[in-house]
């Protein structure tokens, strides 16, 4: 028969200090090893058991059975279980009686207990899998959205989440809100572009909605919501020129920062900022006084839109602007929205002041009409203007591409026309008369052109 230690340890996984705890008036010393503990008979061939040295079952003291049998030329002895979780002798002899049924027949089965349990255990974590995956295939898009997605893009992109969840409520959901992720397919994305495309959205709100299913796709991927792939990545998306041409000369810039004034101090100061920063709405909403350093003038925008953080440079006006603010601790933002907390977007008073003075008045075209983001660019044109080369613009700007900043390498009209009349200087005046005279031939009229330039040429 094994000896004790193995026993033990195959048995209960019990240490030998746990054993003595428990069984103090029942182990044996001799030596330095224990001695055998005492066993009962229960009636049964090959079941037994031993007592528990306190605990109590009913009246009597709990009792853990065990079943002994041959296998391969050894003696084996299994714990069954305890009393008092459910043992009883019939069950211990039962699980005997079909072990040895096993071993007779020569079966692919378990042939011991401790197989049993195994393969009942594998089957149970087979079974709770299978629970697991169908419950996952099961998740809707919407479940996915708003009890998964949703929460985590509120913590680390807030300003875009409203973008978000008006997408999702006016053109995702009713098409695939209620289905499984699984069930979602290359013809429903299709179908969506195709609504949103007959219903006059501009190609950038298409490409946007898109992008936000993609990015749900990723994240139950990413989570082990789902191992399938996402069904926009054979979307034949819309081509968008979304890029904004049109920018504020410095008297209509001076005009809209005059009008804030006298409207809202907030809304004229950020404005103010944008326009001597090129900073972008979300960089100027972060913005804290502990990245503020006047004696240097310096700027830091931290975590910005491409997750990198940048530096940039305050003119007098901007550094003016911010000594006039109510300077907090190096964690305060520097302009806090309600309750201190940060805004996600510009206050509404700068469209209706931009309506006001006339600005896009008749101007269809979205990429013409100035929006907070015009005064962004207004400065990079005037830095461009100015002189400023594209690589410094990249830097200024926070661009991690030069491509990002050839946007900005336009000219305006006047600046155009000094060139084309250098070219025109540089090359003389050209004087060119046509003259068309017909010929005979044998073949038919031939026409030849004369044609008479000036000396310059």
């Amino acid at each position: 028969m094994d000896s004790f230690d193995t026993r033990t340890a195959d048995i209960f996984a019990y240490s030998q200090k746990n054993y003595e705890a428990v069984y103090p008036t029942i182990i044996q010393q001799k030596g330095d090893k224990p001695m055998a503990i005492k066993r009962f008979p229960t009636g049964y061939k090959g079941v037994r058991y031993k007592e528990h040295a306190t605990r109590k079952h009913g009246v009597k003291r709990d009792r853990y059975y065990s079943i002994v049998y041959r296998l391969g030329g050894k003696v084996i002895e299994e714990g069954a279980g305890w009393a008092s979780e459910g043992m009883t002798p019939e069950k211990a002899a039962q699980a005997l009686f079909q072990l040895k049924e096993a071993q007779r027949l020569a079966e692919d089965g378990p042939r011991t207990l401790r197989e049993k349990r195994k393969a009942e255990k594998d089957r149970r974590a087979v079974e709770e899998s299978a629970r697991e995956k169908a419950k996952i295939d099961s998740l809707t898009f919407q479940d996915v959205f708003m009890n998964h997605y949703l929460p985590e893009a509120e913590r680390g992109k807030p300003t875009s989440v409203k973008r978000e969840k008006e997408f999702f409520s006016v053109w995702i959901s009713p098409l695939v809100g209620s289905l499984p992720l699984k069930q979602i397919t290359l013809h429903h994305m299709e179908t969506l572009k195709n609504r949103m495309m007959d219903a006059g959205r501009a190609a950038a709100t298409v490409r946007y909605c898109l992008a936000v299913v993609r990015q749900v796709f990723h994240f139950a991927a990413d989570h082990g919501l789902y191992d399938g792939q996402d069904p926009t990545h054979k979307v034949k998306r819309p081509i968008a020129d979304n890029k904004r041409t049109r920018f504020l000369s410095k008297e209509e810039a001076q005009l809209v920062l005059d009008a804030l004034q006298i409207r809202s101090i907030e809304t004229y100061n950020m404005s103010l900022f944008s326009l001597h920063t090129g900073a972008r709405m979300g960089e100027i909403a972060s913005l804290r006084w502990g990245d503020v350093d006047m004696q240097t003038r310096e700027l830091v925008f931290r975590d910005t839109k491409n997750k990198d953080s940048r530096h940039a440079k305050m003119t007098e006006q901007v550094r003016e602007m911010l000594f006039s603010l109510p300077r907090g601790k190096a964690d305060d933002l520097v302009f806090p929205g309600r309750g201190g907390k940060q805004m996600g977007r510009i206050s509404r008073t700068f469209d209706r002041t931009i309506d006001a003075l006339g600005l896009n008045e008749g101007i269809t075209d979205r990429r013409q009409r100035i929006c907070f983001h015009s005064l962004r660019h207004s400065f990079a044109s005037w830095a461009r203007k100015s002189g400023a080369d594209l690589f410094a613009l990249q830097k200024m700007l926070g661009h991690r591409t030069p491509t990002m900043v050839a946007r900005y390498a336009h000219v305006d009209d006047e600046t155009i026309s000094k060139v084309m009349s250098g070219i025109e200087k540089g090359a003389g005046a050209v004087n060119t008369t046509i003259k068309v005279k017909p010929m005979s031939s044998k073949k038919g009229r031939i026409m030849t052109i004369t044609r008479k330039a000036s000396k310059a040429e």
